[in-house]
């Protein structure tokens, strides 16, 4: 499981994803209706995303958002 604590971490995981699936920047985008220079631009960090694009992207990609507390994190009253 890898953590993302940003829109840099982010791209480099969708990156890697796409390259580990043989897809091009291209191949990626037409899947969720990007063009190429929009994935290179997410990739990179440089374009942040709308959730229901992350999530285009990560079903395209056969990939899953986990969310859980923070090993240290102080989440006081909060109940999950």
């Amino acid at each position: 499981m890898q953590t993302i604590v940003n829109e840099n971490t982010i791209g480099y995981l969708l990156k890697d994803a796409r390259k580990t699936r043989g897809l091009t920047q291209e191949e990626a985008g037409k899947r969720v209706g990007l063009n190429q220079t929009m994935v290179s631009r997410v990739e990179n960090g440089r374009h942040m995303l709308r959730v229901d694009t992350l999530f285009k992207l990560l079903a395209a990609l056969d990939l899953e958002l986990l969310i859980q507390p923070r090993e240290d994190a102080n989440i006081g009253n909060v109940e999950w």
